[in-house]
């Protein structure tokens, strides 16, 4: 059987009643040497029966329990026939010309690049979501290089870039392979991580255009990221110490982003703990607390509704 261009891969755990809408978006892209390579991760709804509902261009795996995103995307890998491989989360979904764009993107910038993501638009959020992630975008990210490869690791590092990379990233299957996969211990971050050991192989390109809508479900809790936050740093020690040493502050910025998590949760305590006092002259970080603080406050005031 002749290889796919692309192997979408897209985890799935009790996402029936969403996983038709992530897959039709893949098989409506306008690339169409495609497979789609669903693997369900110890669901027990019908989440088999959706998929297998598809044609032959879309193969189901399934593991017998729960192991993870990670896991399961894992799996995918090391099913996938493309030539490259394109991550999709099974609550999200594309826009036709996502692969296009991505692909035409790599392959214009010749030896070296070795795969891209796009901008992506996020549904579902709340008034004050948007417009705290128009804020972050303005105040911290607009300057950052955008794709590369050490100068996007030290973007993503120092929290300037967002990728989403679960449902944006087009990466050579080589590289990945060798990269060694998603970090199974890890539940949040996984992705960066991931993307971090693919920048160690090559260029990551990005497309200026929001092809991948991704839709807010709810958030983990602070203490989550806040552990995996640690094992994250942890796990690319050695470069975080090189950035450190370069004057990035790779650390200061993560807590902050912890204190970001526990104030916007009503968590005033907790948040103070993680929490430097050179904060309250950094005008950027002060901003961004006085922020946090009102949604935090708005989360007791409501009971975290809304």
């Amino acid at each position: 059987m002749r290889s796919p261009r692309v192997s979408v891969v897209i985890p799935a755990y009790e996402r029936g009643h969403l996983v038709g809408r992530a897959i039709d978006s893949a098989l409506v892209q306008t690339v169409e040497d495609l497979e789609v390579v669903v693997v369900d991760d110890g669901s027990t709804d019908d989440t088999r029966a959706v998929v297998e509902g598809y044609d032959d261009r879309v193969r189901y795996l399934a593991h017998e329990t729960n192991r993870g995103v990670s896991a399961a995307r894992n799996t995918g890998v090391e099913a996938a026939r493309g030539q490259y491989v394109a991550f999709l989360d099974s609550d999200d979904e594309w826009l036709p010309r996502k692969l296009e764009r991505q692909l035409a993107a790599v392959e214009s910038r010749g030896e070296g690049w070795v795969g891209a993501y796009c901008d992506l638009r996020t549904a579902g959020l709340s008034p004050l979501g948007r417009l705290a992630a128009v804020v972050s975008d303005r105040l911290f990210r607009s300057s950052a290089p955008r794709e590369g490869g050490r100068e996007l690791a030290t973007s993503l590092l120092a929290m300037q870039v967002f990728m989403g990379p679960g449902s944006t990233l087009v990466v050579e299957r080589a590289v990945l392979e060798a990269a060694g996969g998603f970090d199974e211990s890890l539940s949040i971050y996984e992705d960066w991580d991931l993307v971090l050991r693919v920048l160690a192989a090559g260029n990551l390109a990005y497309v200026d255009e929001p092809l991948a809508v991704t839709h807010f479900t709810g958030d983990a809790p602070a203490e989550t990221y806040a552990e995996n936050d640690r094992r994250y740093l942890a796990r690319n020690a050695d470069l975080v110490a090189e950035l450190e040493r370069e004057g990035v502050p790779v650390r200061r910025v993560h807590r902050m982003g912890i204190v970001g998590h526990f104030l916007a949760a009503g968590r005033f305590g907790e948040a103070a703990s993680y929490l430097d006092a050179c904060a309250f002259t950094r005008p950027k970080d002060l901003a961004r607390l006085a922020f946090w603080s009102v949604l935090g406050l708005r989360s007791l005031v409501t009971g975290g509704d809304g």
